[in-house]
């Protein structure tokens, strides 16, 4: 099968940085699909595992996780898919990754995809989708209703990137938060307003007079999904007493000081989408489960795809731009490329 690899990490810029390679087919496990890859998106982890992580032996890494695509094959202990089902999934961080044309994957962190969306936009949401669920109904326990949470505030810190963008649509149609999001450029801005967010600040202006210019003194939560470490003592300082934070980027420890939470009984909350498939915990198939809740509020017209752009079929030159493209940290929604040369 034809995949996107690397043996040494490199630059994007590159040509070795990912290489186009040959490799065996795959071939499915007891509870394992075998998925034929129709697209993909490009995630910050991907660049993240490409600059440090390396094979030692001289092998292939495969990146990836975020693919919409079709079942292959199904393993012998798997119920409930068939070859010809059309999924969408984002993997496991352990295991080779979905930038290669076959792939196996879990059947338990599987769904089908939106019968709505093409296949590029389903590319686009599932590990942001997960993510983002996680982090409000799994870290900060939010009950969901039209009622749920009535009049309290969540603060979003970098709404426009990947995750953000499938996080404010969550929170304004499964809670009846106050949704405030942070971007910088008038692009992103505008993105946002799109996606139904009523209040955006400037994350490079301080936080306070912003949200007191909107009539909120304190919000009860606060999701940080990018430079923590610069935004953390402002987070504190409006966050209401007993309310929570929740993050998922990899901050300077040095510039977290924990015990700032203290002062106001503030809980803190880390999210990896990737801890389940790694611990093989119990509850594995609940990222199944909750990719199949997506799909039907996609399919009834409560979420969009988070696609911001195709870049091109799915090969090493254009897996190349997209991480660069990522790492310029100023993308808005996602990148996907679709389809084999």
């Amino acid at each position: 099968m034809r995949a996107i690899g690397y043996q040494e990490s490199r630059s994007a810029e590159d040509p070795l940085a990912l290489v186009d390679i040959a490799l065996p087919d795959p071939s499915p496990g007891p509870g394992d699909l075998l998925v034929r890859v129709e697209a993909i998106a490009v995630n910050p982890v991907d660049t993240k595992v490409r600059r440090r992580d390396a094979p030692a032996d001289g092998s292939w890494t495969v990146l990836g996780w975020d693919a919409a695509g079709t079942v292959e094959a199904v393993g012998a202990a798997v119920t409930g898919f068939a070859p010809g089902d059309r999924v969408w999934y984002a993997g496991a961080l352990n295991r080779p990754g979905c930038n290669s044309e076959l792939q196996l994957v879990d059947a338990r962190l599987v769904a089908r995809r939106p019968a709505n969306l093409a296949v590029e936009a389903a590319a686009a949401l599932p590990l942001t989708a997960i993510t983002a669920w996680e982090l409000l109904f799994d870290r900060l326990r939010l009950s969901q209703g039209p009622e749920a949470h009535r009049g309290e505030v969540l603060l979003v810190v970098g709404g426009s990137g990947g995750v953000g963008s499938i996080l404010v649509q969550l929170a304004l149609q499964l809670t009846g938060q106050i949704v405030v999001a942070t971007a910088s450029r008038p692009e992103s801005r505008a993105w946002l307003q799109e996606l139904g967010v009523q209040h955006v600040i400037d994350h490079h202006q301080p936080f306070a007079p912003q949200l007191q210019a909107l009539g909120i003194n304190a919000v009860q939560r606060a999701v940080s999904l990018t430079h923590t470490d610069q935004h953390f003592n402002q987070l504190v300082e409006v966050l209401a007493p007993q309310g929570a934070l929740a993050l998922i980027d990899d901050p300077d420890p040095a510039a977290i000081n924990v015990l700032a939470l203290k002062r106001k009984s503030l809980s803190l909350h880390w999210e990896l989408m990737f801890t389940r498939s790694l611990f093989q915990t119990d509850d594995m198939a609940a990222q199944g489960q909750l990719l199949a809740r997506v799909a039907e509020l996609v399919e009834a017209g409560r979420l969009r795809s988070t696609l911001q752009q195709v870049l091109g079929v799915i090969n090493a030159a254009n897996l190349r731009l997209a991480h660069q493209r990522i790492e310029s940290q100023a993308t808005i929604g996602k990148l996907v490329l679709a389809g084999w040369p």
